[in-house]
C-alpha cells in the first residue's frame, strides 16, 4: 500500500461541476476524506450518517478545507430501516439525480447485537440498511445518466460467507468475526447482483476493498482479537491513513478507467482478483438480493 495516492490526487484533473455525490458514514474517516475530495473536484456532495453533531462538525471541516465546497446533511440510521427509509426521503428532496452514491458506513467485530428490525448488527448495518437505501435511489441513480455505486467491502471478507439459512445469527453461537466476514461479502454479492440488474438503466456498481485503515472502527477490538485477526487475514493489519485508505472508493467514483465497467472488486486503485469464489459467484450474487429484498420488505 506504500503507493497508494491520496484522495486528493485521485481527483486531480476530474472535474465533477453540477454532479450529486451521496456518502453514507460521512461524519469521519474514510466517508469525510471521501466528502473533501469530491467536494474539491466539484460536486455536490451529502454526507449522511447517524450522530448528527458529528455529522455538522464534519461538513463544517469539509467547507473548512474546500472553501467553495457545495455540501449537504441528512440524517441516516441504517440501524432501522424506517430510518433508512426518513433518510433516503430527505436525500430525493435535495437530489432529483445521483451521480455517485457512495456506500461507506460500517461497523466492524462488534459484541453480538441487532438493529430496530431484527438484523445481527454487523449484517443489518454494512449490508442490509445499505440495500435498502440503495433500492430507494435508484430512479434518482437512474435519472444522472452513467451513476455508480461505490460499496465499501473488505480483503475481511475472508473471514466469513453468508448463511442463507441464519444471516441473522438466530441459530449459531455468535462469532463476530465470521459476521463481519459475512457482511463484507454481502457487500461484494450486492455490488456484483447491483450491476447486473441496473446496468441497463446506466447505473454501474462496484465493491471496494479499502485496506486497514485506522479509523475507530477498531474501537471494539482485543489483544486477543488482534492476534486472532493476524491468524487469519494477516494482510488486514497493514494500516494506512485515511486519506490514502480513501484513494480506492473515490477513484471508483471518478475514474474515466472505469466507464462501461461493473460488477468488479476493486482495491489500491485497480480492479483486484482477490476475491473469494463463494463471494463472486453470480447465482449467489441473484439468490442474495432476492432474499435481501424479502428481508427488508417483511420490516
Amino acid at each position: 500500500m506504500t503507493g497508494q495516492p491520496t484522495v486528493l490526487q485521485v481527483v486531480e484533473g476530474i472535474d465533477l461541476s453540477g454532479k450529486v455525490c451521496v456518502i453514507t458514514g460521512a461524519s469521519s474517516g474514510l466517508g469525510r476524506e471521501s466528502a473533501r475530495a469530491l467536494a474539491a473536484a466539484g460536486a455536490q456532495v451529502i454526507l449522511a450518517a447517524r450522530n448528527a453533531d458529528a455529522l455538522s462538525e464534519a461538513a463544517r471541516w469539509v467547507r473548512a478545507e474546500v472553501p467553495d465546497a457545495q455540501t449537504s446533511t441528512v440524517q441516516l440510521d441504517l440501524t432501522s430501516l424506517a430510518g433508512v427509509r426518513t433518510g433516503a426521503a430527505a436525500i430525493r428532496d435535495i437530489a432529483p439525480a445521483i451521480h455517485v452514491l457512495m456506500n461507506n458506513a460500517g461497523v466492524m467485530f462488534t459484541p453480538f447485537g441487532r438493529t430496530r428490525d431484527g438484523f445481527e448488527i454487523q449484517i443489518g448495518t454494512n449490508h442490509f440498511g445499505h440495500f435498502e437505501l440503495t433500492r430507494l435511489l435508484v430512479p434518482q441513480l437512474s435519472a444522472a445518466g452513467n451513476a455508480r455505486i461505490v460499496t465499501l467491502s473488505s480483503g475481511g471478507h475472508v473471514m466469513g460467507d453468508v448463511d442463507f439459512d441464519d444471516p441473522n445469527w438466530e441459530s449459531r453461537e455468535y462469532d463476530k468475526f465470521v459476521a463481519y466476514g459475512a457482511s463484507k461479502t454481502a457487500n461484494i454479492l450486492h455490488a456484483m447482483e447491483a450491476d447486473r440488474r441496473l446496468r441497463g438503466l446506466g447505473i454501474r456498481a462496484y465493491a471496494v476493498h479499502p485496506g486497514t485503515v485506522a479509523t475507530s472502527l477498531a474501537r471494539y477490538m482485543s489483544r486477543s482479537d488482534f492476534s486472532r485477526l493476524r491468524q487469519h487475514a494477516d494482510g488486514l493489519l497493514d494500516f494506512v491513513m485515511p486519506e490514502h485508505g480513501a484513494a480506492t472508493q473515490v477513484w471508483a467514483a471518478v475514474s474515466p478507467e472505469l466507464a462501461d465497467q461493473g460488477a468488479l472488486y476493486l482495491e489500491d486503485c485497480g480492479v483486484s482478483e482477490a476475491v473469494a469464489p463463494y463471494a463472486r459467484d453470480p447465482q449467489r450474487a441473484a439468490d442474495w438480493w432476492e432474499l435481501s429484498e424479502k428481508l427488508c420488505a417483511g420490516t
